[in-house]
């Protein structure tokens, strides 16, 4: 495997490109590929064999435009496919899950931790599953907050909407005693400060991209595959659908403009 060649990176949707950004700035060498499966989206209403399905499919795109590494940008991917991808595939995968839950266990001090995530996620329990694996003293409290998704696409940041919605739901993390959080979805650290500013002080948000940045730079150089070339590394984008907005969405969640996103249709919608 030539190390020029691109890390892979996908999600069933836009939030896997917080991960992107985060990725880019910690290994601005590096090329990516990023795939959204945005015709199919959202991933956690389907069941376990047709998630499989999808980021196999995925998966082999990926590895056909010469990937490296893949890193799976999705929570529902990640709790479902990523032991059968790692299985079949012969290069290094990671997902989303494990590096936060890593993160927060270094931070913790009182090991009580909070995830807040899509309802699919929250009730697939598997954030609470590998927290407990690793310390099973680790005490849970995990909150579904399903309107941070459009919120966040929709770019009402730091709407007083945003702020009322995210009091309700992030009530109940506030009366854990918690010392950490989990932003257990792509798309929620765009609204890291919005959510820092209801939650108690004390309390450390664990940005999700960004431990995934830090591990795949990590995996990168264990498995000597990091391109240390002193250029920017280039950015492919392609989708399974080009929805209204497209453009507009993906650049708040680079924090750049795009142009360059090419639509690729994989077997069944």
């Amino acid at each position: 495997m030539n190390n020029q060649n691109p890390i892979g990176i996908f999600d069933s949707g836009l939030g896997g490109l917080t991960v992107v950004k985060a990725i880019r700035n910690v290994l601005p060498s590096e090329s990516i590929m990023y795939f959204g499966d945005t015709a199919r989206v959202p991933y956690g209403n389907k069941s376990p064999e047709l998630i499989k399905e999808y980021s196999q499919q995925i998966a082999d795109f990926l590895l056909e435009r010469g990937a490296k590494i893949i890193v799976v940008a999705c929570n529902t991917a990640t709790a479902l496919a990523l032991g059968t991808l790692q299985d079949k595939l012969d290069i290094p995968i990671i997902g989303v899950v494990r590096p936060g839950v890593e993160s927060a266990l270094k931070l913790t001090q009182n090991n009580r931790i909070g995830v807040i995530g899509t309802i699919s996620t929250i009730s697939s329990g598997v954030y609470e599953t590998e927290l407990k694996n690793s310390n099973h003293s680790i005490n849970v409290t995990s909150t579904p907050c399903p309107l941070f998704v459009p919120l966040a696409e929709e770019g009402w940041l730091n709407e007083p909407a945003t702020k009322l919605i995210a009091e309700k739901y992030l009530e109940p993390i506030n009366k854990a005693n918690i010392d950490t959080l989990i932003l257990g979805c792509t798309h929620y650290p765009l609204l890291t400060k919005v959510i820092q500013e209801v939650v108690s002080s004390k309390i450390k948000l664990v940005d999700s991209a960004q431990a995934m940045a830090f591990e795949t730079k990590e995996l990168l150089v264990n498995y000597r595959l990091h391109n240390n070339q002193n250029k920017k590394g280039d950015l492919k984008l392609f989708v399974s659908d080009l929805p209204a907005k497209f453009e507009t969405v993906a650049s708040r969640f680079l924090g750049e403009k795009i142009s360059n996103v090419e639509k690729i249709q994989l077997g069944r919608v």
